[in-house]
């Protein structure tokens, strides 16, 4: 009898192969009846904040297990279930007569739909916020919340989307792969499953055809779901398997290619508690440190102190290394209410990065004066740089400012692709460039990266994106300037080889993505590089590049 098997695709996360049996995630709850309540409007009230006060603390006592985005999601989740904006909404709709689950189901709909509306970051919070009101729900019902079911022996999970706080407490003795129907490879599962090395395929339109118990392989690297395989593709995987990790015990050295070539490998770090992490994983320094969580979820902007203490205890924890300080990277499509919360019909479009705070320069002057009395009171090498960069005089505004402050090493990063196609006048300015890669991608394809029906177009393979992105390290090369890549390309590790080979200097990535990552450097010489780069750019799509390349790469190490 003939084996067959049958394979879907979607986004993969990181490098890893994976191999177990399907189990599923129990269905959502079902939508309450809107059916009047029996109870007086007091008593709903009543226990919808009981259950609120339940669910809120039970997302901060998992938030205190964990540390980094983890914590940081799940706080933010605790804070979305007490919004008193979201309680008084859900109260007007009991004193109309509804029933306490009815009016969180309704309220919280209303509030999601507006946060799918905003689009950006904003929108990527829907699914949280769905998951909050899950909780609530299923509290006032008296019945556990949906979430990971419990299993004797390790497993595939799949699922239509994860919530954070249950990704965040995965127990990784069991866990061995997820598989989601929905999502990216910048929604909260990826950024969890790749912070936490769980190998992951999200955005897997065939997932819910999956059935309990039947085994798959997962294959990050190649964004494939096999299910039911053959006997030889279960044999295979398993050799695989084995074999990277015996490749991935090989020890820390700093990332070069297999010819020398020196590729420093930092991480991007959401907060200082991240170091401790990054350096058991090889870290050299940090490629992006996000300063957002200082400011995402305050009233008032916090203070030239308080900002100076996180910016000390980052750069206690790297002394003598390069640390990238991004400054603060919100606006419309981040909402601050110090500093931008007007509405905008096109927020990624909208007053953001540098123009936000150009708007608000004291706030900008007060983040440059913490960091530089931090960068005199440590011994790191502090680099600073100015987000969503678009013109060559933003450039020479922010480098101007910076530098007034006595910061020494001062760049921009390039998301937006005119300031890739005027690299060279760029960097004539700025000290270095550093690439993000994610919005460099939604900006050149016109897709914003956090729509599921246009997440087919936020692909960084894509020849235009590489284009840019070569654009940007011949300017380098040419000025004798460093230049990052500090989006998730870097942490793809064949991607990687071909962003070196595109002339990037360094690359920096979640900590979890390292170890591949290094690997991945020590098969190609610098030459090797330049040719896959060239593979890549003479395709005609994303899909084409990623084959292309493969091919390219697998006549080096047939």
């Amino acid at each position: 009898m003939t084996e067959t098997s049958i394979v879907l695709t979607g986004a993969g996360i990181g490098q890893g192969i994976a191999l177990g049996p399907v189990l599923r995630m129990s269905d959502p709850l079902p939508e309450p009846e809107a059916t009047p309540s029996t109870r007086t409007p007091d008593e709903e009230k009543a226990r919808v904040a009981e259950a609120v006060q339940v669910v809120a603390a039970d997302l901060r006592e998992r938030a205190g297990k964990v540390t980094g985005t983890a914590a940081e999601v799940l706080e933010a989740q605790s804070m979305m279930a007490e919004d008193s904006s979201l309680a008084a909404d859900v109260a007007s709709r009991i004193d109309s007569g509804t029933t306490a689950e009815r009016a969180v189901f309704e309220g919280f709909g209303v509030f999601r739909d507006m946060l799918i509306g905003l689009g950006g970051y904003m929108g990527d919070r829907a699914t949280d916020l769905d998951d909050v009101a899950q909780r609530v729900i299923a509290a006032l019902e008296g019945r556990p919340a949906p979430g990971v079911p419990e299993s004797d022996r390790p497993f595939i999970l799949v699922a239509t989307d994860l919530a954070p706080a249950d990704t965040a407490l995965l127990d990784l003795t069991k866990v061995l792969g997820l598989v989601t129907r929905e999502g990216g490879p910048t929604s909260h599962t990826a950024i969890l499953a790749r912070e936490k090395a769980i190998v992951a395929i999200v955005g897997v339109a065939g997932a819910d055809d999956l059935a309990e118990g039947t085994e798959v392989i997962l294959d990050a690297g190649a964004g494939t779901v096999t299910a039911a395989p053959t006997t030889a593709q279960s044999d295979e995987a398993r050799r695989r398997i084995a074999e990277r990790e015996s490749a991935l015990s090989g020890g820390l050295e700093p990332g070069a290619l297999a010819d020398g070539t020196p590729v420093p490998l930092l991480a991007n770090l959401g907060s200082a508690e991240g170091a401790e992490k990054a350096l058991a994983a090889g870290a050299e320094g940090v490629g992006l440190f996000r300063t957002e969580f200082l400011f995402l979820d305050a009233r008032m902007a916090p203070t030239v102190e308080q900002q100076r203490e996180q910016y000390v205890k980052l750069l206690q924890a790297f002394p003598g290394k390069k640390v990238v300080v991004r400054v603060l990277d919100a606006g419309a499509d981040k909402p601050l209410e110090f500093l931008n919360d007007a509405h905008e019909d096109n927020p990624a479009l909208g007053l953001r990065g540098i123009r936000s705070l150009r708007a608000n320069e004291d706030i900008l002057r007060e983040q440059l004066t913490a960091l530089a009395e931090a960068d005199a009171a440590t011994e790191a090498d502090l680099w600073v740089m100015a987000p969503m960069v678009a013109t060559v005089e933003e450039t020479r505004y922010f480098v101007r400012l910076a530098t007034e402050f006595g910061l020494k090493t001062v760049g921009v990063m390039v998301e937006v692709p005119s300031a890739a196609l005027l690299a060279d006048r760029v960097l004539r300015e700025a000290a270095f460039a550093s690439i993000g890669t994610n919005d460099l991608t939604q900006y050149t394809l016109a897709a914003d990266r956090l729509l599921g029906s246009v997440a087919g177009f936020q692909d960084p393979w894509h020849p235009a994106v590489l284009r840019l992105i070569g654009e940007v390290g011949s300017a380098g090369a040419a000025y004798g300037k460093p230049v990052g890549i500090c989006g998730e390309a870097a942490a793809d590790p064949l991607l990687a080889v071909v962003l070196v080979g595109l002339g990037a200097t360094t690359l920096s990535m979640s900590p979890a993505a390292l170890a591949d990552v290094r690997l991945s450097l020590t098969r190609y010489t610098l030459d090797q590089a330049r040719t896959l780069a060239e593979v890549a750019l003479a395709a005609d799509g994303a899909a084409e590049a990623r084959e292309a390349v493969r091919t390219a790469a697998a006549g080096f190490h047939p």
